[in-house]
């Protein structure tokens, strides 16, 4: 059974799971579906077209599919959804999307830190951390596993591949490929996520063959093009290797770029 503060407003058609605690001053419009042992905390806001997942937590002054911050939208009924195991920290903010995608979409087991904004249409897949005050505009994607340290802006339309590691206060302006560590200013390739590779279970083995594709890319001289083609011509087809090699190829922004000091 849930468990409603009587200080909070819960709308009429407002759809709860089971064991859903919604405390004092929390707001739940219609159009929202919060689900089994979910817990909404005081003075958070969700607002019509959330769907929000099991065994959640929303954290005090934080709001849940508020109307994009685009003036291109126009009112179309779109969602902000957020998965399974996920914790909103404190006043994040995640809009919900427009005609372009129809959703924002945060997936399970993700920490948003306290500040952190989820703009329209972004795409987040599973056990991705934001850190404090980090700020995502419209239809950025990220893959699983990536990290994204506080105070980091991140333009629109950017890709950021799974298993990465940002540095706090960057600015991302371009793609950044899977596995890898980015920093400095401007923001720089400096070398694989060892550390975020070896807590999930990467062996040492495909670790190194990660690090022979991005010298490739990266230190040989060659551009990006022509170190595509030698990866695919020299190196074993592993699943990472094909996932690098896709993800650059897709880009429509371009990767960052190396480092220059080696």
């Amino acid at each position: 059974m849930s468990s409603i503060s009587p200080l909070a407003y819960v709308h009429a058609e407002a759809q709860l799971g089971k064991n859903v605690v919604i405390e004092a001053f929390a707001f739940v419009d219609k159009n929202v579906i919060i689900g089994d042992d979910t817990v909404v905390m005081p003075n958070a806001t969700i607002l019509s077209g959330a769907v929000i997942g099991k065994k959640c937590t929303i954290f005090p002054n934080a709001t849940v599919s508020a109307v994009p911050q685009d003036l291109k939208f126009a009112g179309e009924e779109t969602q902000a959804i957020v998965g399974d195991g996920t914790t909103v920290r404190e006043s994040v903010t995640i809009n919900r999307g427009t005609a372009s995608r129809g959703a924002t979409i945060v997936g399970n087991n993700c920490l948003l830190m306290a500040y952190s904004h989820v703009a329209h249409d972004c795409i987040l897949k599973e056990n991705i951390i934001l850190g404090n005050a980090t700020q995502l505009a419209g239809e950025v994607e990220i893959d699983e596993f990536a990290i994204i340290s506080g105070g980091t802006l991140v333009h629109q339309f950017s890709r950021i591949g799974a298993h990465t590691m940002i540095q706090g206060g960057s600015r991302v302006p371009k793609d950044i490929p899977p596995y890898t560590m980015v920093g400095r200013e401007p923001l720089t390739y400096v070398g694989l996520n060892v550390v975020g590779l070896r807590r999930r279970g990467f062996s040492s083995e495909v670790i190194n063959l990660i690090q022979d594709t991005y010298r490739l890319i990266y230190l040989s001289g060659l551009n990006t093009t022509q170190a595509l083609d030698k990866i695919e011509q020299e190196l074993p087809e592993t699943e990472e290797i094909i996932q690098i090699v896709n993800f650059i190829r897709s880009s429509n922004r371009g990767i960052i770029r190396g480092n220059m000091e080696g």
